[in-house]
C-alpha cells in the first residue's frame, strides 16, 4: 500500500471514534433530559437523513477538490455540532449537524481509495478501511460508555479552567467535550493526506444539474446486475447494523439489567466480530468472487433470531461475535465490489454518494420502524424476531435475484481489470 493509504486510515479511525462515542453520550443526554424513549432511535435517523436529504450534492463536493481537504472541512463541521449541543441546542439538532459533516466526509474517504490505488487492491483497502471503522467502533463504544460512567465522568467534571466558565455541567457534557477533542484531533491528521493528481473539476455547480446528474447516477447504478446486488446487500447490511445497536442496548437491559454504559461494551463485542470477519474478507475474498458471501447475510438474520434464547451473558457475546463476524465477512467483498463497479460507470465521489444514499435510507427506514415498535410498546424479542425475519427474507431475495440474472460478462470484466492492473 501507498504510504498516503495509511494517513487516510489514521483520520477516518479517529474520526469514526469519535461518531461511535458522541452517539453513546447524546443517547444519555437524551436519558438526563428525560425524553420520550423513541428520540434515542431518531438520533440515528437524524445521523441518516444528511445523507439521503444532500446525496445529490456530497459527492460533487468530494469530487471538487482534493480528497483531503474536503475530509478537514467535514470535520471542522462535526466540531461544529458538539459545539452547538455544548452550547444547549438540544442533542437532535446537533447530531444533525454533525451528519451533514458526515454525509460529505464519507465520499471522500472512500472515493480517494480509487484515486489512490489500482483495482486489484480494493478488497485489501476495504478490509483495512472497514476494519480500521470497525476497530474504532469497538474503542469508539466503551471509550463512550466509560466516558458517561460515574468515576470518569466526576474526574473529567473536577477539572476547572480558571477564570472561565465552560459551562460543562453533566457527564454527558463532559463527554461530548473530550469527543470534540477527538474530531480536532482528526482533522489534523487530515492534513497530511497527499494529492493524488485527479483533475477535481466538476462539470457544473447548478444544483439542478446536479440532482439529474445524481438521479441518472443512481439509475445506471441500480440497473448495472452487479452493481444493484452489491448496492441491495449493503443498504441491508448498514440498515440491519444500525437498528442493530439500539437492540443490544434494550435487549441487555431487558435480559441482563444493563445499564447503558455496560450495553455499550457489548456493543463493542460485536464490531470485535466484525473486525475479524473483515479481516478474514480481505485474506481469502478476491473481487471477482464477491458475490459467493452472499448466503453469509441470510444465515447473519437467523443468528440474530437465535439470540431471544440466550440467558447467559458469556453465550450472549460469542453470539454478538458470531453475528458481527458474518456481517464483515461480506460485506467487506460487496463494499468493495460495489466501488468499483461505481468507478467504472461513473466518478468515485458520485458512486460514494449514490451508496450513501440508499445505504442511510435502509438505515432511516429501518430504525425508524424500530423506534415507532418501541412507540407502540412491543416486546424486545418480539422486535428482535421480526428484524431477524426482515434480514433474511432480503437477502434470500438477493440472492435469488443474483442467479437470476448473474451476467458472466460482468463477471469476465472484474477479472480483466484485475489481471491488467497486476501487470
Amino acid at each position: 500500500m501507498k504510504r498516503g493509504f495509511y494517513t487516510i486510515i489514521g483520520a477516518q479511525f479517529f474520526s469514526s471514534l469519535a461518531d461511535t462515542a458522541l452517539l453513546i453520550a447524546a443517547i444519555q443526554l437524551l436519558r438526563q433530559l428525560a425524553d420520550p424513549a423513541w428520540m434515542e432511535p431518531a438520533l440515528k435517523q437524524c445521523l441518516a437523513a444528511p445523507y439521503v436529504l444532500l446525496a445529490p450534492l456530497v459527492g460533487a463536493f468530494a469530487d471538487s477538490m482534493p480528497k483531503g481537504r474536503a475530509m478537514l472541512i467535514t470535520n471542522g463541521l462535526k466540531i461544529v455540532g458538539c459545539l452547538m449541543i455544548l452550547a444547549g441546542a438540544h442533542p437532535l439538532l446537533g447530531y444533525a449537524v454533525v451528519g451533514i459533516g458526515a454525509a460529505a466526509y464519507s465520499p471522500a474517504k472512500y472515493g480517494i481509495l480509487t484515486e489512490l490505488l489500482p483495482p486489484q487492491q480494493l478488497v485489501i483497502a476495504n478490509g483495512w478501511i472497514e476494519g480500521a471503522t470497525v476497530g474504532s467502533i469497538i474503542i469508539g463504544t466503551l471509550l463512550g460508555g466509560i466516558l458517561i460512567s460515574q468515576r470518569v465522568s466526576t474526574a473529567l467534571l473536577g477539572f476547572d479552567v480558571p477564570f472561565f466558565d465552560t459551562g460543562i455541567d453533566t457527564p454527558p457534557q463532559a463527554a461530548i467535550a473530550v469527543i470534540l477533542a477527538i474530531y480536532a484531533l482528526a482533522a489534523f491528521i487530515n492534513w497530511f493526506i497527499p494529492h493524488t493528481g485527479v483533475d477535481h473539476r466538476v462539470p457544473s455547480k447548478n444544483p439542478f444539474f446536479l440532482i439529474r446528474e445524481f438521479g441518472h447516477c443512481v439509475s445506471l447504478l441500480w440497473r448495472d446486475r452487479l452493481g444493484q446486488i452489491s448496492l441491495a446487500t449493503t443498504t441491508i447490511f448498514w440498515g440491519a447494523g444500525a437498528t442493530l445497536q439500539y437492540v443490544v442496548i434494550d435487549w441487555t437491559r431487558h435480559a441482563f439489567g444493563y445499564s447503558l454504559s455496560q450495553a455499550s461494551y457489548l456493543q463493542g463485542v460485536v464490531a470485535v466480530g466484525i473486525a475479524l470477519g473483515a479481516f478474514g474478507a480481505a485474506k481469502l475474498v478476491t473481487l471477482a468472487r464477491a458475490p459467493r458471501v452472499l448466503p453469509l447475510g441470510a444465515l447473519m438474520g437467523i443468528i440474530v433470531m437465535l439470540t431471544i434464547t440466550v440467558r447467559d451473558v458469556h453465550l450472549a457475546a460469542l453470539f454478538m461475535i458470531a453475528i458481527g463476524a458474518l456481517g464483515g465477512f461480506f460485506v467487506v467483498p460487496m463494499n468493495a465490489l460495489l466501488q468499483h463497479r461505481g468507478h467504472v460507470l461513473m466518478g468515485a465521489g458520485h458512486s460514494i454518494a449514490v451508496q450513501n444514499f440508499n445505504e442511510n435510507i435502509g438505515i432511516f427506514v429501518m430504525v425508524g420502524l424500530y423506534g415507532l415498535m418501541v412507540h407502540q410498546g412491543l416486546s424486545v424479542n418480539t422486535a428482535i424476531v421480526l428484524f431477524g425475519v426482515f434480514m433474511t427474507a432480503c437477502m434470500l431475495l438477493v440472492i435469488w435475484r443474483y442467479r437470476h440474472h448473474c451476467s458472466h460478462a460482468d463477471l469476465t470484466h472484474l477479472v480483466a481489470a484485475e489481471r491488467s492492473a497486476n501487470r
